[in-house]
């Protein structure tokens, strides 16, 4: 195995900065997330994760079960939406940008987000019940005319019931640290992870990919209710029926908590094992020079005895020739 080349300094300003923010308490952190803050159950992988040269996450989410209401859909003439105007007022409103198809924007809303396991107390009918807690008016049960009247109508808002596992967004600091990330997120079980940026920008930096690791196999999403005229949401499925989609949330939590544990040893296996390459590399640049004076020492020597027995030959051939002069002198 490679080693893995040191972090130049365009990354390593970044890192600071995304560190900087990270260590503010929590109390005063905040994000564009709906919870605001770091989930816990994934703040030991960031850790681990920002603890290893050349990696940084800089966004994440641990997974979550939510409830949403989507936006209103786009107008008849443009991208954008009114809310909440009354024209007797003279108030237009609100200018809102228009959601997409099943989407959150153009003034969705949370009803329930949970990032853990939702309490099975809650499924007992302790407390008000399942639909209560996940922001919905109860269901008419059997009333299909009910259903239909809140079903009526073009600009109808849905809400939605979603499963969403962790998902996770590392800066590198060359391809060959985001193959780290990627390998392990892939050995994990996060089957669509990916990487961006491979190559440098062209600014004369150098390349810092992106990896998104990511897993769409234990997504599911349901739709459970319908905004009303009154502006109310309303369950168009029964009370079992939410309490089988909360179950199948935890059974999820519940393998999404293994697979995070799974990116963590991948993710120090693979680390782990780029040190010992490393390691190896530098025991065999120092074994190879070992070798190289070694050669090089009986190199030597050989020219040293060679030059040696040139020398003797040199000597006997003196000490015949000046006997065969003194045969020619008698």
């Amino acid at each position: 195995m490679h080693p893995l080349p040191p972090p130049h300094a365009a990354f390593l300003a970044k890192k600071s900065r995304i560190l900087s923010q990270l260590s503010v308490p929590d109390a005063e952190y905040t994000d564009a997330s709906p919870k605001g803050s770091v989930d816990e159950g994934i703040r030991h992988l960031i850790d681990e994760i920002n603890g290893r040269d050349g990696l940084v996450t800089t966004s994440s989410c641990a997974g979550r079960v939510s409830v949403f209401v989507e936006g209103s859909k786009k107008g008849d003439g443009g991208q954008r939406v009114v809310e909440g105007g009354d024209a007797e007022a003279g108030n237009r409103g609100e200018e809102k940008p228009a959601s997409a198809v099943g989407g959150k924007g153009g003034g969705g809303t949370w009803l329930f987000v949970s990032h853990e396991k939702v309490d099975e107390g809650v499924l007992r009918g302790d407390g008000g019940g399942v639909a209560g807690l996940l922001g919905l008016d109860g269901f008419r049960g059997g009333d299909g005319d009910g259903v239909r009247e809140v079903m009526g109508g073009g600009n109808r808002r849905l809400v939605h019931f979603k499963f969403e596992p962790m998902i996770l967004h590392v800066l590198t600091a060359s391809p060959s640290h985001a193959q780290v990330i990627l390998k392990a997120g892939l050995a994990a079980g996060f089957r669509e992870s990916g990487a961006v940026s491979l190559l440098d920008s062209g600014t004369g930096e150098p390349a810092t990919p992106m990896v998104a690791v990511r897993s769409m196999g234990l997504s599911f999403e349901s739709l459970i209710g319908v905004v009303d005229g009154s502006g109310r949401a309303r369950a168009i499925v029964s009370p079992e029926y939410l309490e089988m989609l909360v179950r199948i949330g935890n059974e999820r939590f519940v393998e999404n908590s293994k697979r995070i544990g799974r990116l963590l040893e991948a993710l120090r296996a693979e680390a782990d094992g780029n040190e010992e390459g490393k390691g190896r590399s530098r025991e065999e640049e120092k074994e190879a020079r070992r070798e190289r004076k070694r050669a090089e020492g009986l190199r030597r020597q050989a020219e040293a005895t060679e030059r040696r027995g040139r020398g003797q030959g040199e000597e006997v051939e003196a000490y015949i020739e000046g006997l065969e002069g003194d045969t020619n002198l008698s």
